[in-house]
């Protein structure tokens, strides 16, 4: 999605709703953020978004309202809050990473909603094309899963003689399956050997690495 794009969406989902005298309505046009870490995690995302906002004539608690809700990466708690955004009217909902934007997508197919990135928006099923998105959803793709195969290409690089490397994902991700899809495609074509191992919690992550040593090349 093209900046001046994302940035109409915003201006039309912002609109001055009319009371029936034609004089303006108290209610402020209102962004639904749904953060999906904690506030202070995203302080920095934020703070940019409302100074370009304030640049663009949006001023937080003047001309616009923006309601701040953080998942802190629970799928529950995202459509407690989508429902939440509903009941609330919000005129747009900013959100992040797929697990959320499907969340979104199942709870209102009214509300545009926006997506700062998602890995896989076309596999993920958020979007139909990326060029013609559909309903009511749009956003941004980073782009991991066409990386994949070009990560691996760099530890060859960097690894004369690689045959054995190691994986660790988060198999509840959405992002997960189309990624790792590309990642086995491209290391049978290079004639890899992929080792995986999941990480869940942290907790998982120590152990994860125990069971890789001394058995791989690269991670």
């Amino acid at each position: 999605m093209k900046r001046r794009e994302f940035i109409s969406l915003l201006g039309g989902a912002a609109a001055w709703p009319r009371s029936a005298d034609g004089q303006p309505s108290p209610k402020l046009p209102t962004i639904g953020i749904l953060g999906p870490t904690t506030a202070s995690v995203a302080a920095r995302w934020t703070g940019a978004l409302v100074q370009r906002l304030h640049e663009l004539g949006w001023i937080e608690g003047r001309t616009v309202a923006i309601e701040y809700r953080w998942v802190q990466r629970s799928s529950e708690r995202a459509v407690e809050i989508i429902n939440e955004f509903v009941r609330l009217k919000v005129d747009v909902i900013v959100t992040s990473g797929a697990r959320n934007v499907i969340a979104a997508k199942q709870v209102t197919s009214a509300i545009p909603i926006v997506f700062v990135s998602a890995a896989d928006p076309v596999g993920n099923g958020l979007v139909a094309s990326l060029a013609r998105p559909g309903a009511n959803v749009t956003g941004l793709s980073h782009q991991w899963t066409d990386l994949a195969g070009k990560r691996i290409e760099l530890l060859r690089e960097v690894t004369p003689g690689l045959s054995r490397m190691a994986v660790m994902v988060d198999p509840s991700s959405p992002d997960t399956a189309p990624e790792m899809a590309e990642l086995h495609t491209v290391a049978s074509t290079l004639g890899l050997e992929v080792v995986t191992r999941e990480i869940r919690r942290a907790e998982d992550i120590v152990p994860a690495f125990e069971a890789i040593k001394d058995r791989v090349q690269a991670l």
